[in-house]
Order: C-alpha cells, then structure tokens, then sequence
C-alpha cells in the first residue's frame, strides 16, 4: 500500500527475522519491531529505498519483547535517532536483558540490556506520528506485555498483530486465559488488514477474522 511496507523478515532480512513493518504519515514515519539485528545492514537498506533521505522515523514500536522482534532495536535507534515504544509489562524484560523471558536462549543468543525510551501503561495509548495517529491495544497472552498496533489508511483500518499465533509457552510467561481473551478483542476490531509477524499479510476483513478465529478455542 501506499506508505506502507515490509522492511524486514524472513527473505527480505535474516531468518531469524519476525516482520518488520515500516509507516510513513507525511515526513515522519515509524518501524513496527525490529528483528533478532542479525542483518542490520539489510534493514537499514530496506528502510532508506521506501522512504528516501528526508523522512525522519520518530517510533520503533515494539509488539512484544521476544527477540526476534527486538534484537535489533539498539542498532535501529542508533541508526535513526528514533524512540523505541514498548509496554511496561515487556519492558522490565527487555531493560533486563533477560535472555529467557525473551526467547534470546531459544535462538542461541544473548539479549543485552535495552533501555525503553516511552513505556506504555494500561489498556490503550495513542502516539502522533506527523500527520498520523497510531494507537497501541495491550493484549496480553503471548507474552504479559503484548501490544498490538492500529491505524487508519484512506479508510482502511490496519493491524500490526505480531504473533497472533502465539506459541504459548511457560517460558515466556504465556498466559492461555488472558490470550483468548485478547483473540477475541482483536476480532471485534474488525480490521481491513491485518500485518502479521510469520505470517505475512491478510489483505481483507474476511482473511484477518478466520486467521484469528482459527486460534479461538
């Protein structure tokens, strides 16, 4: 779509790589997760074609704190002078730098510490992003502090649901109860588009309601 990409994910980066989504409103624009940071120089690439020299990236808005969505938060901020956004029920993981809680271990890494810049509370906060606004939805489940993102383009609402899939896992503090809960909230969303983190993109309201459903017990 029209200032929307995918930067980053298996293909495009590294294979260890969730998705990376890229929004543009106007001269700002913000990144949706940032990889394990294992090709770095690859996303950074990405980035710079799609949005050209003048385009500053004010957000990197984190989903979760699992590292295949946050490895390469570091080497983003440091590359673009943005802020990095995640919940506060992640954060204290990632500023941490617990490699368990993190799944960093299951990848054979190690996560070092990572200071949050803006931490989200409660169940819903909105960022301006130039012209734009993207709303953050805690739903917890997958991880305490999973949030997912929304926005509107033209008149299509989009999703930045990382990891609807799960796992739910002990290790990861998974919580089964709270994720069902939290499949259902997306569901009422009735999004137009939904952009996933290992499954690519739904491209319409009857995609994205069967992909969640079919987690729905």
């Amino acid at each position: 779509m029209e200032n929307l990409w995918q930067v980053g994910g298996g293909g495009l980066t590294d294979p260890a790589d969730a998705a990376v989504y890229l929004i543009r409103f106007g001269e700002k624009a913000a990144l949706v997760d940032a990889g394990s940071g294992q090709a770095h120089s690859r996303l950074k690439k990405n980035i710079v074609e799609s949005l050209g020299p003048s385009v500053q990236i004010d957000y990197l808005l984190l989903t979760h704190c699992h590292f295949d969505h946050t490895g390469g938060a570091e080497a983003v901020r440091n590359e673009f002078g943005c802020r990095i956004v995640a919940h506060e029920l992640d954060a204290v993981y990632l500023e941490r730098g617990d490699s368990e809680v993190t799944a960093a271990a299951w990848y054979g890494a190690r996560l070092e510490p990572l200071t949050i810049d803006i931490k989200l509370q409660g169940e819903e906060s909105t960022l301006t992003i130039g012209g734009g606004k993207v709303t953050a939805l805690h739903w917890p489940g997958h991880s305490p502090g999973s949030v997912v993102y929304t926005t509107c383009l033209g008149d299509k609402l989009v999703l930045f649901g990382q990891d609807i899939h799960g796992p739910i896992h002990p290790a990861l503090l998974s919580d089964e109860e709270k994720y069902q809960a939290s499949l259902r909230k997306l569901i009422a969303l009735d999004a137009d588009l939904l952009l996933e983190g290992h499954f690519g993109v739904f491209g319409n309201k009857e995609q994205t309601r069967d992909f969640i459903q079919s987690f729905i017990k």
